[in-house]
């Protein structure tokens, strides 16, 4: 079994994430989403299935620096902004095969180890 979690390492839910499958010897593939972004089409998972609010961080200091607080786009506009910002990302993301989660969702996880 392996798992994929987009986070960055200053996330403290994102180490809660790492640390609950490490203990479990599941194997990780981190994405760091400051070195990286995730693509397009990957965002386009975690929308599909939880919706654009689900997807975005509304508190972060990020979304209200870029002064998104007040915008109102739809999908395919956000898609791109959330691509060329991850900052703005609710985090973990984690994806094993189809199964996909947003934030600290240990009983979610716990379900796809059993």
């Amino acid at each position: 079994m392996q798992v994929q979690i987009f986070g960055t390492k200053g996330c403290s839910d994102t180490r809660k994430a790492e640390r609950f499958f490490k203990e479990r010897r599941i194997r990780i593939h981190f994405m760091d989403l400051r070195q990286r972004a995730a693509s397009k089409g990957e965002l386009r998972r975690f929308v599909q299935k939880f919706g654009i609010d689900a997807v975005i961080d509304r508190e972060s200091k990020r979304f209200r620096a870029l002064g998104l607080h007040q915008a109102h786009y739809g999908d395919d506009r956000w898609l791109d902004i959330l691509a060329d910002e991850p900052g703005i990302l609710r985090t973990p993301m984690v994806r094993h095969g189809n199964d996909l989660s947003i934030g600290y969702t240990p009983d979610a996880w716990a379900a796809w180890v059993d």
